[in-house]
């Protein structure tokens, strides 16, 4: 009986579609030239029908160096975005900056006819999640949101799984994730400082970890918020070896957890972390009416599962456990976010992660935030788009 399940699940790793070859070149331009951009401009060249044409960054020389360390030639440079989406016939662009501008670059390139691909988390406020929704569907072009781990096949998984009604009615989620010591402070303060960043771990891993559930379960509202945020490792100099200067900077979260209510009388316990002392927070656990389904967690947030998926349910009065084995997959989950967006771009194609469903997974965030400051429950309020 428990074959007979497992077999419902057991499909080919779906390959992705090469529509390189019929000889039309697609200009992208790249805003903001940190890291990220490095992972955007690697899978960009894996695309023989993409040309990198332009590049923008607000301190002088930056991307210049950007350029030339990816070995980017013949890329145009520019000062900022709009002096770049002014001057270039783009396209696309790939918004790579800080989060407290993504909501600027974003709409000003949509408002100007230029499709986005924009880096998570889509950005800092619900107002500025509406407000880009608002410009897109002005503007008629396609913006998607950087969710690669949606397209890894372990995820695809556990949405097929819900939807096969095996869960039976979904009633109770527990997910979250993070890392026992992981601040991310290589690559300076960006990430930690509230001028620049807005959000901490709620917003740089959290948002991966809601979209896993969200996704799986058809993006329901969200109604009601109760949040709650800490700093204490991030305030802690002894948290930075060599750079004890950064406790003074950091002014976002570096833990969050949050009692949510969603549509359809699904309820939501969600917990993110970048440093705390525990291994992780625990696996993610769906509950259904039928069964259960079990998400092992992974030591440091990383886009997939940490093992098989389990379902749990009774048949003819047995407990039963289905082992769902991982699912692996050659093609990097980076590459696919960037080759699908480019083929929504050539064929006008629907966009693969839309904002209709991440204006959600902003609301909660925006929504643990407000309550966290204020200490109690707050209700979510998404204005019409």
């Amino acid at each position: 009986m428990a074959e007979s399940i497992l077999d419902r699940f057991k499909e080919k790793v779906e390959e992705v579609k090469d529509r390189s070859g019929d000889g039309k070149k697609v200009k992208v331009g790249i805003i903001g030239t940190g890291w990220i951009a490095e992972a955007h401009v690697a899978n960009y060249l894996k695309c023989p029908d993409v040309e990198i044409v332009a590049a923008a960054d607000l301190i002088p020389g930056k991307a210049e160096k950007f350029c030339k360390d990816n070995g980017l030639e013949g890329v145009r440079l520019y000062p900022d975005h709009k002096s770049m989406i002014d001057a270039e016939q783009l396209d696309a662009v790939s918004v790579c900056t800080y989060n407290r501008t993504h909501a600027e670059c974003t709409i000003y390139a949509l408002e100007h006819g230029v499709n986005v691909l924009l880096e998570k988390p889509m950005c800092v406020t619900l107002e500025e999640a509406v407000a880009i929704c608002r410009a897109e569907k002005a503007s008629g072009k396609l913006l998607s949101i950087g969710f690669q781990p949606r397209f890894d096949e372990n995820m695809k998984m556990v949405k097929k799984v819900v939807e096969s009604g095996e869960l039976g009615k979904v009633y109770y989620i527990q997910t979250g994730g993070g890392r026992r010591r992981g601040i991310p402070t290589p690559y300076g303060t960006s990430f930690i400082d509230d001028k620049t960043a807005g959000i901490g771990a709620l917003a740089d891993i959290g948002c991966y970890s809601l979209d896993m559930v969200l996704n799986a379960i058809g993006y329901p509202k969200p109604l009601t918020v109760t949040g709650y945020t800490s700093d204490f490792f991030g305030k802690d100099p002894v948290t930075y070896p060599g750079h004890p200067e950064y406790a003074d900077v950091f002014s976002v979260d570096d833990f969050a957890a949050a009692f949510i209510r969603l549509e359809g009388g699904v309820i939501l316990d969600f917990r993110i972390s970048w440093a705390m002392n525990l291994d992780t927070p625990g696996d993610t656990i769906i509950l259904g009416t039928k069964a259960g389904l079990r998400i092992p967690s992974t030591e440091c947030w990383n886009g997939s599962i940490g093992g098989p998926l389990k379902i749990y349910k009774n048949i003819a009065g047995e407990e039963v456990e289905t082992e769902i084995p991982q699912k692996h997959d050659d093609v990097d989950n980076f590459y696919k976010k960037i080759r699908l967006f480019i083929d929504a771009v050539k064929e006008g194609g629907a966009a693969p992660v839309p904002s209709s469903q991440i204006i959600y997974n902003q609301a909660i965030i925006d929504g643990i935030s407000r309550s966290a400051k204020l200490g109690k429950e707050v209700e979510i309020d998404i204005p019409e788009i």
